[in-house]
């Protein structure tokens, strides 16, 4: 049976490797591990198996003296900000993200919302609660389980990034994907109105639904982009934005409807953020960089890179005490945000550049995609990745002018382009990224190349 513990958090088939025992004795060593006692946060996404996990989760918190702060129906940000907030011991959100409905999960971080990995604290809790059996008993004083509020703080959180009333007039078309942000999005719409913001929304998939009927809530994936690009053109839209089940994750559409690749929306809102922050630290992961890093050079950022995942983004944020990091994935972090990733603060940091700037979306990016072409971030199942890997390495590592192999392959090539090869951290995928300087050429055909490769075709 696969493991459900991952690098950084937990996946797996709910009712199967993720079951309400497993979820109860990992509330029971965070509890012990990791909160030493004190109160966790606990959220959890509209997925039906949920509700049960969050349950048992409590139920292991208590086991484990600490109480259980629990805000209910949420996002995955809002448990990172209450754990800040509330000074609690810990958080939890029960979330499989963008994942199949039958699917579930569990995202973790420490007191402050500090992440949580392998090598801060998730093997001990594996260790303890993989196996029954291994926890202590029950602490004497078991912690109990209370609902708390906190989402009118997040929300001025969130609204401290822009001045609402100096938002221009923009109609903006969001898809919550039947998730998590539907109830989120609206109180931060109200907010906006009470404080004279000049925006106007049509919503779309708003009402979380477990069953998810419009499909799986992850708008990466082309095949879910078309309710939303008619929809930008139906509504005379301005902006499109979309967001996963856990709306940790923010896409975006321009006017005519069009998916903004999220390789240039890391230079869009690096750019945002060193209006407001000259000279600032910027971090960014390894599968595409040079667009965002010809976006520093003109703007004045500090680029520090760092390896793909929410874990490492945070501990590089910290580290260089950035204003703000991006992943290519649209998670986006900010370090007024608890250097945390957010889904709500990009939408308005780029609401803000538009009006800023008076121009469209399409236009900002315009000659960016045209002198960075990327291929998109291509996924591929294996039957034998190390083989595949090996035909690729042994194929142009010897003409690479660089190579980095801190997350996956990473060769820069004459030309210049680039790729970054590498397995996923929570998925049993392989995932390619092609990148060049001018030449959308180039980028096809050593897509097409590599692909061959990895699969034996070539």
């Amino acid at each position: 049976m696969t493991s459900p513990f991952k690098a950084y958090d937990l996946r797996g088939r709910a009712g199967d490797t993720l079951d309400a025992a497993l979820m109860r004795r990992v509330g029971h060593a965070f509890a012990l591990e990791i909160a030493g006692g004190r109160p966790v946060v606990i959220g959890r996404d509209p997925r039906d198996s949920s509700p049960e996990l969050a349950d048992a989760l409590a139920e292991g918190l208590a086991d484990g003296g600490s109480d259980a702060l629990d805000l209910g129906l949420c996002g995955t940000e809002e448990v990172y900000f209450a754990t800040d907030h509330l000074g609690a011991g810990g958080g939890l959100m029960v979330t499989a993200s963008h994942n199949p409905p039958g699917d579930n999960g569990l995202k973790l971080v420490r007191a402050g919302a500090r992440p949580l990995n392998r090598e801060t604290g998730l093997n001990r809790i594996e260790a303890l609660a993989a196996v029954p059996g291994r926890l202590p008993r029950p602490a004497a004083a078991r912690g109990s389980r209370r609902a708390v509020a906190a989402r009118d703080a997040y929300v001025a959180r969130v609204l401290s990034f822009v001045d609402p009333a100096a938002l221009a007039p923009l109609r903006i078309l969001v898809n919550a994907g039947n998730g998590a942000a539907g109830p989120t999005f609206d109180a931060i719409a109200d907010a906006l109105a009470a404080a004279g913001a000049p925006l106007r929304f049509s919503r779309l998939h708003h009402d979380p639904d477990p069953s998810f009927p419009n499909g799986v809530p992850n708008p990466l994936l082309p095949e879910t982009h078309p309710p939303t690009r008619a929809a930008v053109l139906d509504r005379g839209a301005d902006l499109g934005v979309a967001w996963d089940g856990d709306f940790d994750r923010c896409f975006f559409f321009d006017h005519r409807g069009r998916f903004v690749d999220g390789a240039y929306l890391v230079g869009l809102l690096a750019r945002a953020m060193l209006r407001e922050a000259p000279g600032q630290p910027v971090v960014y992961d390894q599968r595409v960089v040079l667009n965002t890093r010809d976006v520093l050079a003109a703007h004045g950022g500090q680029g520090v890179m760092a390896r793909t995942g929410h874990s490492y983004m945070k501990a590089a944020m910290r580290a260089a005490n950035a204003v703000y990091g991006g992943e290519m994935s649209a998670h986006h972090y900010f370090r007024d945000f608890m250097y945390c990733d957010s889904g709500m603060i990009p939408w308005l940091l780029v609401a803000r550049l538009l009006g800023q700037t008076g121009r469209p979306l399409a236009d900002l990016l315009a000659d960016r995609i045209a002198a960075f072409p990327v291929s998109g971030e291509r996924n591929f199942r294996l039957d034998d990745a190390d083989a595949g890997i090996a035909r690729v390495e042994a194929t142009y590592a010897p003409r690479a002018l660089e190579r980095d192999d801190s997350d996956g392959m990473s060769l820069t090539m004459p030309g210049p382009w680039r790729f970054n090869l590498r397995r996923s951290n929570t998925e049993p995928l392989v995932r390619l990224n092609v990148e060049a300087a001018g030449d959308a050429g180039r980028v096809a055909a050593e897509t097409a190349q590599i692909a061959a490769l990895l699969t034996g075709a070539a």
